[in-house]
């Protein structure tokens, strides 16, 4: 079954995965009425009524795909085998007639599904749809009159609420487990549109797709992932990520979400500063992607987005919900500050590929010209410049022009996002083309003083921005 990629915390996708295959991920434990210390009295001495109207809308979700798995393939005289892949997790009833939400990973492809709700019947559902870029996914039961969750307002969470998760983990039907949402906004799989609900109520495999409850009995969020490093580091998507996606999901099976064709970068008050920003409000654009509407509306690098469509834009999370929630061919306003000055721009937005669709562009080795010193510079690293051939062949455009890393020798922080091959386009906005540029600038920084590196990276092909401090060299 296919996933989507892990983050470093080593978290895990909550769906069951049978045939040796082992698991994707989960949510479940023993029940245990939530605690509080000595004299508090805001925790609830039962949740036993919350569990008695939410669980009959919670179902068993059964998945065959098409694809088939050998699991003695790689063993010596065995026998081959032709298996189908099986997943299993959950889902609830959002709807008495017979739509059920659950995740995109457990459904991820074509394939048999099977339904068992609470009074036991089985019965096959119809995928109706499914969006990669939030683990969602929409399928439906011929039945009507289910009982079904209402889903609560997962804006209104505050880090401390009491929640329960509901789900199949390890094929235990219809456990619950309680917990606390231990943080909010949390980013695992996919920087744009992730804003996972932490919870430390158990979640194992199986209870993938399941709803997070809030003491009101209303859905606040879907089980999701767990990290497989940690005990008590569950995640959920919010309901209210769900309400924006099931209307288009019911209607034409995906999500389709403006896009502006840009790349990102947070700002921050040293980074605002250098850009001669009075606060750092608003998304700095590192990039823009030609051809794309950012391009054509007349966006350039350095750009810091304030307003889109007369919302205002706080941070890059802003302007990607307040875009993608755009319909694509929409014509937008779309206010920023260049170079300290106010300008409003008009843009037509294209439409965001989902994230299983984006694939980085690979590039040729890199080859360069000279052999780099055997020290690293102020800021750590060992540069050299970047023949013409090897720009041609790695087809780095005209204004990323730059010096190749070589080494990463420093300890600076900011040095983890660098790698051999990266591009060195600019420090603190000026530009670095060859060697002899990028030494004057480096020479001129004070030892501590900050340096904004915008870096190129061929292999796949994009650009990002990461701040090291200068050092003393040693000569």
């Amino acid at each position: 079954m296919k996933t989507r990629a892990a983050a470093a915390l080593g978290v895990a996708l909550v769906a069951v995965l049978a045939a040796m295959l082992g698991y994707q991920a989960g949510g479940g434990g023993l029940v245990r009425g939530p605690l509080g210390p000595a004299g508090f009295s805001g925790a609830p001495s039962t949740l036993a009524e919350v569990v008695a109207r939410v669980n009959p809308a919670v179902v068993h979700v059964d998945v065959i795909e098409e694809t088939r798995d050998d699991p003695h393939e790689g063993i010596e005289g065995a026998p081959a085998l032709d298996l189908p892949r099986r997943g299993e997790g959950s889902g609830f009833v959002v709807d008495p007639d017979g739509y059920i939400l659950t995740n995109h990973h457990l459904v991820p492809g074509p394939g048999r599904i099977r339904v068992r709700l609470a009074d036991k019947r089985e019965m096959h559902a119809e995928k109706i749809g499914s969006d990669p870029s939030t683990d969602l996914a929409l399928i439906k039961v011929d039945a009507k009159g289910l009982p079904f969750v209402r889903l609560g307002d997962s804006d209104r969470l505050r880090v401390g609420d009491w929640v329960c998760a509901i789900g199949n983990p390890l094929e235990f039907d219809h456990t619950v487990t309680v917990g606390v949402v231990s943080s909010l906004g949390r980013k695992i799989f996919n920087q744009s549109f992730d804003d996972y609900i932490q919870t430390d109520a158990a979640i194992n495999p199986g209870n993938s797709g399941g709803p997070l409850v809030n003491l009101r009995g209303e859905a606040v969020g879907i089980n999701a992932a767990v990290s497989s490093e940690a005990q008590g580091i569950g995640f959920a998507v919010p309901v209210n990520v769900a309400r924006a996606v099931l209307g288009q999901l019911r209607e034409s099976g995906r999500v389709r979400r403006g896009w502006l064709g840009i790349q990102l970068h947070e700002l921050d008050p040293d980074l605002a500063r250098m850009i001669g920003l009075a606060e750092p409000r608003g998304a700095l654009v590192m990039d823009v992607i030609e051809g794309a509407a950012a391009s054509a509306a007349g966006l350039r690098r350095w750009d810091v987005i304030t307003t889109v469509a007369g919302e205002r834009i706080d941070d890059g999370d802003d302007l990607v919900r307040t875009v993608s929630e755009l319909k694509p061919g929409t014509a937008v306003d779309v206010g920023l500050v260049r170079e300290g000055r106010p300008v409003r721009l008009t843009a037509l937005l294209g439409e965001r590929a989902p994230d299983e669709e984006e694939d980085g562009v690979s590039g040729q080795p890199v080859s360069p010209a000279s052999t780099p010193p055997k020290r690293g510079d102020a800021l750590g690293l060992s540069v050299a410049s970047l023949s013409a051939r090897a720009r041609a062949d790695m087809r780095v455009p005209s204004d990323r022009a730059g010096v190749v890393i070589r080494d990463v020798l420093g300890a600076d922080p900011g040095a983890d996002a660098l790698e051999e091959g990266d591009i060195v386009v600019e420090v603190n906005r000026k530009p670095t083309p060859d060697l002899a540029s990028y030494r004057r600038v480096i020479e001129s920084l004070r030892p501590g003083e900050p340096a904004w590196v915008y870096v190129y990276r061929p292999r796949p092909r994009g650009s990002f921005l990461t701040r090291l401090e200068a050092g003393e060299v040693k000569r």
